[in-house]
């Protein structure tokens, strides 16, 4: 996290902005949990073309809060309801999840994420959650250094590599039978290790266990891939004998699924 680099710098120079291609790498790969969270909020609108706006606007805002929290938390570090607060939300959406009625997805019981009649009802959801997010790295980080200039930098990044991965993950949720299960799970130690520090911070687990445990889940989470429908007996035959109208709409149910999927991640 930025607290692991910015520890490095006592002042800002040279060897802090060589920094910059180091915080870059570890925002992208820190960002997973983020992403899949915020691709799973962003799936409970019903077309791409609002998922992409409730990312896009979502993030917008998240970025903006992010700076405030930045500007704010030589204050916000002195009251540990703010991360009890973001801990609490946090283990809400696990909840949530792993108690919404399941869906037949391939076949099997699914869970699903929050749903939305409409884009505005997505835009602040996605923003908190982010925020909440926000709360383990930015607070640590600023009590480490004072070099704002970085941690807005670190902040930025986090919010792009955000709008890149979480249009992937939004194709890939559909994709992996997994990986939704996973990303709430990875949610969830988030939401404990808040907790735990707003506790005892002495009992927070280091940063290699959390980074491994999370490896492990998303691991697990691409495990397994969904199979796609098969062809019923009849519609198999009639293909066979050469009538290829009734291969028509598998096949474009598919291609206007990959249609969805990549507009989503497009921007």
């Amino acid at each position: 996290m930025l607290d692991f680099l910015l520890k490095f710098s006592d002042s800002f120079g040279v060897d802090t902005l060589l920094l910059l291609p180091v915080l870059i790498a570890l925002e992208v790969v820190l960002s997973a949990d983020n992403a899949i969270a915020l691709a799973a909020i962003a799936q409970g609108l019903s077309t791409a073309k609002l998922q992409r706006q409730a990312l896009n606007l979502g993030l917008l805002v998240a970025f903006v809060l992010r700076v405030t929290l930045i500007l704010s938390a030589t204050w916000v570090i002195r009251f540990w309801q703010f991360e009890l607060l973001g801990a609490l939300y946090l283990l809400w959406l696990v909840f949530q999840y792993f108690t919404s009625d399941e869906t037949k997805k391939n076949g099997e019981g699914h869970h699903h994420g929050p749903q939305f009649q409409s884009l505005w009802q997505a835009i602040p959801m996605i923003a908190v959650t982010d925020l909440a997010f926000s709360l383990d790295s930015v607070t640590t980080a600023i009590a480490i250094s004072k070099e704002v200039l970085i941690v807005l930098a670190g902040g930025l990044i986090g919010v792009l590599s955000l709008r890149l991965m979480a249009g992937l993950f939004i194709r890939w949720l559909d994709e992996y039978t997994h990986l939704e299960d996973a990303g709430y799970t990875t949610v969830a130690l988030v939401g404990l290790r808040l907790l735990i520090r707003v506790v005892n911070p002495e009992l927070v687990p280091p940063e290699w266990l959390m980074v491994s445990a999370i490896a492990a889940l998303f691991a697990w989470g691409f495990s397994k891939r969904n199979v796609q429908p098969t062809l019923p007996t009849d519609l198999a035959e009639s293909a066979a004998e050469g009538n290829g109208a009734s291969l028509s709409y598998p096949s474009t149910a598919k291609s206007a699924s990959s249609e969805q999927a990549e507009e989503v991640s497009a921007e």
